[in-house]
């Protein structure tokens, strides 16, 4: 073959090599990543629609009858807040997520619930029902009118051993007060030993034991429970009538 021929044929070589090599991309600048520590709690509490404080509380009354419904299957006092879950006004929180509802969307929530009862008390007025919706220990629960007491009384067939005694009545009344409060601040004003009435108390569950005193011996601190506020229908402690009204030695 001619000379020439073989000297063509390293050049044919490099020619095709050279179609081969891909022009180089320009570089790109790396994307920033989420960074890990953000949660899927915070990631959601993060999608929530802001709430205008200004605004005026509204909420939609054809939740009532969703409200009583609720309340007429609860038997003890629950709070606006749980009730303000069940009926969708508040998120119903995660079992992995601890954080607390926020202060301002509670404070709606609670407002909106005390509407959705103050509808459901006007409907039962209305319609002269035997109950209302009252706020009770802290929380809501349905019921009966004092005028249907008797009625009720009668049927249950009520026992006198469930009532409280005279001395009972006095002790618990004092420790209403004064709490909490040792056995020997309570036997100062009452006078007389008040063993055997303290445990009465205690086994129904009308006083509990808050603590001890910081004085000699540590003697143990009483005070009244939720289950007192129930037994003689207070929303808190602060639905006592005045002291000087029981006349308590002070």
């Amino acid at each position: 073959m001619p000379e020439g021929t073989q000297a063509a044929e390293p050049a044919t070589q490099q020619t095709e090599q050279t179609e081969h090599v891909q022009p180089q991309q320009p570089t790109e600048p790396p994307v920033a990543e989420v960074p890990a520590a953000v949660s899927a709690p915070t990631a959601k509490r993060s999608r929530r629609k802001a709430v205008d404080l200004t605004a005026p509380v509204t909420v939609d009354m054809s939740l009532a009858p969703h409200l009583e419904a609720l309340l007429i299957s609860l038997d003890r006092p629950t709070p606006a807040e749980r009730l303000a879950q069940g009926l969708g006004l508040l998120p119903i929180p995660e079992s992995d997520d601890n954080q607390p509802v926020d202060k301002a969307l509670l404070s709606i929530a609670e407002e909106q619930i005390a509407m959705l009862v103050a509808e459901l008390n006007k409907q039962f007025d209305a319609t002269q029902r035997s109950f209302r919706v009252e706020l009770l220990a802290g929380g809501y629960r349905v019921m009966t009118l004092p005028a249907f007491a008797q009625t009720l009384a009668i049927f249950h067939k009520r026992q006198t051993s469930a009532k409280l005694s005279r001395p009972a009545v006095e002790t618990l009344a004092i420790i209403a007060y004064k709490q909490p409060m040792t056995r020997a601040e309570l036997e100062s004003i009452r006078g007389v030993s008040c063993g055997e009435v303290l445990k009465t108390l205690l086994e129904k569950r009308l006083v509990t034991i808050k603590g001890r005193a910081e004085e000699l011996g540590r003697p143990m601190l009483y005070g009244t429970t939720t289950q007192f506020l129930n037994h003689f229908g207070l929303a808190s402690i602060k639905d006592l009538p005045a002291p000087t009204e029981l006349k308590l030695s002070t």
